[in-house]
């Protein structure tokens, strides 16, 4: 489970990260960066969002939801992306990752964290 201190929580924090408009996205996900960081001591928040036009059951959209977060918490245990880079993120299901295994998952949150550094840095 994805420590506390890493969860994006507050409606005003996922608005200015999406007002950021730094996006890119695969078939799976599509991700919202924040800001570039000016403390580096400060952890990134991340949230995750699976909107119910992706499945009406919410045990599928928090099965998505579960299975990201292990992939960024692994991510970020083993230092494998750049999640360090930015203030917050944002990991918003596309309705591919109705099928999505684990890892799918963690391939696909890797590549996603890795182009948006390298695009916005």
């Amino acid at each position: 489970m994805l420590n506390k201190d890493f969860r994006l929580k507050k409606n005003s924090s996922f608005k200015a990260t999406y007002s950021q408009r730094r996006i890119v996205s695969d078939e799976f996900f599509v991700l919202y960066g924040g800001k570039n960081k000016e403390n580096p001591d400060h952890a990134t928040k991340i949230g995750f969002v699976v909107s119910k036009k992706i499945h009406k059951r919410a045990v599928k959209r928090n099965r998505i939801k579960r299975l990201a977060r292990e992939a960024v918490r692994l991510n970020i245990k083993n230092g494998k992306a750049e999640f360090n880079q930015f203030q917050s993120l944002i990991y918003m299901a596309k309705e591919g990752a109705l099928g999505l295994d684990f890892k799918k998952a963690q391939l696909s949150v890797t590549k996603l964290i890795n182009k948006l550094a390298n695009k916005f840095i």
